[in-house]
């Protein structure tokens, strides 16, 4: 890291790293405050597409962390960039929430089941085995098979819930066809982010609690990576995968120093 470029830019994941279960992680509040005071540009990152930054920022704020709503990077925004410049003004048949819904509205979607160019495939809890038929029987048909992220699994407060991942296999069981996945560890969704807010990834850190999405992600993207070890990760575990973080700390508030 003594070779890198002094960072400029910050990109962080959001569960794990600022919030856990719901509840703030102790030095988060302190960690975005002397971003926002510093002026230099970050982004927070959740692979989940089932919220739009507006509701994201509301939450958010009622936890007491202030993150303006530009500075709030989905993977639903990361899909609907990627759909936006593959195919304008395309067609889609979307399995998801309000996140997903209006960031592909946002761009000039049409969201229909008559021969779409591509089904669409996000985060929600109401999962039906109707959609799902829908999906297989449009792919099966011509329909190109995107999926806004990986994550086989998310968290909640009752233990892990099945995600993306899970139902894009049973998907992809049914039909043959892989997903092509916009969200992390695709590299593609720091490298739209960093676009997003005038950043290089060569003067830029991502922050992340899991070595699978976050770190792979941000050092596929170029950039250093932090691991944190408030979220899935233990330290332990560093030493399973074939890459590692730049540097690994205890939680955020290790490099509120550092920005």
């Amino acid at each position: 890291m003594a070779d890198r470029r002094p960072i400029d830019s910050w990109l962080t994941d959001m569960d794990g790293v600022l919030i856990h279960e719901g509840v703030p992680i102790p030095g988060a509040d302190a960690f975005l405050k002397k971003l926002r005071e510093s002026g230099k540009p970050f982004l927070v990152l959740t692979n989940n597409s089932i919220y739009t930054p507006r509701d994201l920022h509301a939450r958010l704020r009622r936890m007491g962390l202030d993150v303006p709503v530009e500075s709030i990077w989905t993977s639903a925004l990361a899909t609907a960039q990627f759909l936006d410049d593959q195919r304008p003004g395309g067609t889609a048949y979307v399995i998801g929430e309000a996140g997903l819904t209006t960031a592909l509205h946002d761009i000039g979607y049409i969201l229909t089941d008559h021969e779409p160019d591509y089904v669409v495939l996000g985060e929600t809890r109401t999962y039906s085995f109707e959609a799902m038929t829908k999906a297989v029987r449009l792919i099966n048909g011509g329909a190109r098979f995107i999926c806004t992220n990986p994550d086989e699994t998310g968290p909640s407060t009752e233990g892990p819930l099945p995600a993306t991942g899970a139902v894009a296999a049973l998907i992809t069981k049914a039909t043959g066809k892989q997903p092509y996945f916009a969200g992390k560890p695709n590299p593609l969704m720091m490298r739209t982010g960093l676009n997003a807010i005038g950043a290089h990834s060569e003067t830029s850190a991502m922050i992340g609690d899991r070595m699978d999405t976050d770190v792979l992600a941000g050092m596929e993207a170029g950039m250093q990576t932090f691991l944190v070890l408030t979220g899935l990760t233990r330290p332990e575990q560093v030493e399973d995968f074939p890459y590692r973080p730049s540097k690994v700390v205890d939680s955020i508030a290790d490099l509120v120093d550092r920005i």
